[in-house]
């Protein structure tokens, strides 16, 4: 179970903060057994499998999951922040990266594997410590034999603002000898 915590080291608003986090080890593929993609993400959302560990280092987590499609959400925080003082963009790539590709994940047969090979991020508004929860809904344009399309968008969870888009392509191959 993942536990998220930033708190001031004093009661001093400038003063410096700490943030920790837990997770679960991953499970090799291997262990999921025969399952499609899409059976694997939905093994996450109950629980049976944990998330991936790179969820909790920033804070967001697969939420739904159906055919050809995957929704992640996450919230901002001051530990995302840049020199601006925005949340860093590499956040909402990040967030965008995990949505297409768990979305082309739910397309994919028992035995294949995807890779991002392209990831193309448009930033439409900034996203601050503050901001409201975000979700980001990741839907498969095209699966083929090789490649796979996919588009996602990151609105605010309460009044459906979008903060971003993005488009990726990824490559599909066979994991361990598999289809």
């Amino acid at each position: 179970m993942t536990r998220l915590t930033s708190r001031p080291a004093t009661g001093d608003t400038s003063a410096t903060r700490s943030r920790t986090h837990t997770w679960e080890p991953p499970r090799s593929l291997a262990e999921a057994g025969n399952r499609s993609g899409l059976e694997l993400l939905r093994l996450i959302l109950d629980g049976e499998v944990p998330q991936a560990p790179f969820s909790s280092t920033v804070g967001f987590r697969l939420v739904e999951a159906t055919e050809g499609r995957a929704v992640f959400e996450g919230e901002p925080g001051q530990h995302l922040l840049n020199p601006m003082g925005s949340v860093h963009g590499g956040f909402l790539a990040t967030l965008l990266d995990s949505a297409l590709g768990s979305a082309v994940m739910a397309t994919l047969p028992a035995g294949r594997g995807y890779s991002t090979i392209q990831l193309g991020v448009n930033l439409v508004r900034p996203v601050y410590a503050d901001t409201q929860p975000l979700r980001c809904e990741g839907t498969v344009i095209h699966t083929g034999r090789t490649t796979a399309t996919a588009e996602a968008r990151v609105t605010g969870k309460n009044d459906g603002k979008l903060y971003a888009h993005g488009t990726t392509t990824c490559a599909l191959f066979a994991l361990h000898g598999g289809a």
